[in-house]
Parts: C-alpha cells; structure tokens; sequence
C-alpha cells in the first residue's frame, strides 16, 4: 500500500478561497474593460462571468453599442 505522499498538498498544491477570491476579481475586471456595464458584472454569477470570457471578441462586439 502506498503512504499516499504522491497527493499530499506539499506535492500538489489545495486549491485556496483566498487565490479563488483573487481570480474572480481578475475576471471581473476583464468583463469591465471589454465593456460590460458594472451593474451586470455584479449580478453575474462566477460562472456566468468564466462563460462569457471565454470568447472575449464576441462579449466586446455585444457591448460596443450598448454604452
């Protein structure tokens, strides 16, 4: 049997709510400078924003005449 080292979180690393809280920041503010408005970014929830991020091309085109 193995002592289980290989998934120990020194090895591999736990995901932290502190890095998740800085990563949804980030994507908030991309949302931001593509142009969406900050009203809808604050209504959004997280997976929404990672959707709409994944093409950011489209989400900049969409928002451009809505200013």
């Amino acid at each position: 049997m193995g002592s289980g080292r290989a998934n120990d979180e020194l090895t591999y690393s736990a995901k932290k709510p502190r890095e998740r809280r800085r990563r949804e920041a980030i994507q908030k503010k991309r949302l931001l400078a593509l142009g969406v408005p900050d009203a809808k970014v604050r209504k959004m929830t997280t997976k929404a924003i990672r959707q709409m991020l994944v093409r950011p091309e489209k989400v900049r085109k969409q928002w451009a005449g809505k200013k």
